[in-house]
């Protein structure tokens, strides 16, 4: 079994793959992200953060418990929007919502608040299925990632409790 250091190492190690396979599909695929991919990718730095945080830190007991708690908390509201990518994407073409403006606009006109909420309504861009593997979706991959990352995450949030 691996230490909790090496446990957040390696899940720090994953996010920093999801957000370098990101890159790859906007940079060299010329995937454009929609807003629910990029909250999505916000919350995957993130998680990468609080696992870098306590690699550095290397905390023992509760503080085991507790970088374990907050990066599985972080990885279940990207399975969220996760989840909610995925089921934009699996209505049927009458019942998509219409395209909306940028991610830059809505940050730059509305409250934060009313910025997220606009953002997780999502919209046609975000509906749209640009890849697959498998015959999943880059959310269907990435609501699984997170996934993997709470368990990995919540799996040393209890470990740590003796």
């Amino acid at each position: 079994m691996l230490s909790p250091r090496s446990s957040f190492l390696l899940g720090f190690l994953f996010c920093a793959l999801m957000l370098g396979t990101a890159g790859y599909f906007q940079l060299v695929d010329h995937l454009e992200p929609c807003p629910l991919c990029i909250l999505q990718r916000v919350v995957t730095l993130v998680v990468g953060l609080v696992l870098l945080a306590a690699v550095f830190h290397n905390p023992q007991g509760l503080g085991i418990r507790l970088y374990g708690l907050l990066a599985g908390l972080v990885a279940v509201i990207g399975s969220v929007i996760s989840a909610r990518h995925v089921w934009l994407q699996s209505l049927p073409a009458d019942q998509v919502p219409t395209c909306g403006p940028g991610l830059n606009f809505i940050l730059d006109n509305f409250p934060l608040n009313e910025a997220l909420n606009l953002v997780m309504r999502g919209s046609g861009e975000c509906a749209e299925v640009l890849w697959t593997f498998m015959g999943l979706s880059i959310p269907a991959w990435t609501f699984i990632a997170f996934i993997l990352l709470a368990i990995l995450s919540f799996s040393q949030a209890f470990r740590g409790a003796k």
